[in-house]
């Protein structure tokens, strides 16, 4: 079965979406081990940021983590949905997605695995979008920023892993009945 951009498109709206809702959703056991450290978060981003890398993981669209980060930037401002960061919130999810799109952008150069190039992207965007908000909210310094990196980095690993095996499952689906996979590069 050939699948059309159109179906690329509402896999990439249906991530983003994913993406906010859940990290709606695990927010609130996440900061019962964020309040303990005393740091102000970086365990939910890392959840919301693996549906980006899964989507990209299986688009393989150029600047396709940048695109549905900033689309999901902006919806969640729509839907008030503006944290601690205020009106600035779009530029903390367009960080991440530049940084997913680094990583794969080097895939290019460094040949690794699906898991491996997940889990470099999902902890790279994890750490980056806690940088922009120390940078613009909360200017932690010392020990207290390294473990707010540190758990960032730490979740964002995980969450690749979990992506990684969702994304192994999801894989299939997008592939053609020949076992050839369709190249979605004009997408973004």
């Amino acid at each position: 079965m050939r699948y059309s951009k159109l179906s690329m498109l509402n896999f990439m709206a249906l991530c983003c979406i994913l993406g906010l809702f859940t990290k709606k959703l695990i927010n609130p056991f996440a900061n019962i081990i964020t309040e303990a450290l005393h740091i102000p978060g970086g365990i939910s981003t890392g959840f919301s940021i693996m549906f980006l890398v899964i989507a990209v993981e299986i688009v393989k669209g150029k600047h396709c983590g940048t695109l549905m980060a900033t689309v999901q930037g902006l919806l969640a401002l729509a839907l008030g949905r503006i944290g601690s960061m205020g009106m600035l919130m779009p530029l903390g999810y367009i960080v991440t997605g530049v940084a997913i799109d680094l990583i794969y952008g080097l895939q290019k150069y460094i040949k690794c695995s699906r898991t491996e190039r997940m889990v470099f992207a999902n902890a790279l965007a994890a750490v980056m979008a806690s940088v922009t908000a120390n940078v613009l909210v909360f200017h932690l310094h010392g020990p207290v920023l390294w473990l707010y990196l540190c758990v960032s980095a730490t979740s964002g690993t995980m969450y690749g892993f979990l992506g990684s095996a969702v994304a192994a499952r999801l894989y299939p689906i997008f592939e053609n009945s020949n076992g050839k996979r369709e190249d979605y590069h004009e997408i973004a």
